[in-house]
């Protein structure tokens, strides 16, 4: 839902004391969400991407996901959960 008041912001110039009033939200609420720390799960996510992103344009555009998803199992040992990006020192 805050996702959703922050794009009203962006798109079409509504504040967000007015989304927040027409949704029933605090609009406290709303300003603790937006401001928090990324929690371990996003911070995991937005290394992983960086990762991804990186072998992407060394392939030179080349390296699709079944590839780019290969490769990362297989500097992973294999392991079901692919680790953070500090675990990969020749990527980092």
């Amino acid at each position: 839902m805050a996702a959703f008041i922050s794009s009203q912001k962006t798109d079409y110039g509504v504040p967000h004391a007015l989304t927040c009033r027409a949704l029933d939200v605090s609009q406290a609420w709303y300003y603790k969400w937006r401001d928090r720390a990324p929690t371990a799960r996003q911070q995991r996510r937005a290394d992983l991407d960086a990762v991804i992103e990186a072998k992407f344009t060394a392939s030179g555009g080349t390296y699709g996901s079944p590839r780019i998803t290969r490769d990362l199992h297989e500097q992973d040992g294999g392991s079901r959960r692919t680790p953070s990006p500090g675990a990969w020192p020749s990527l980092a």
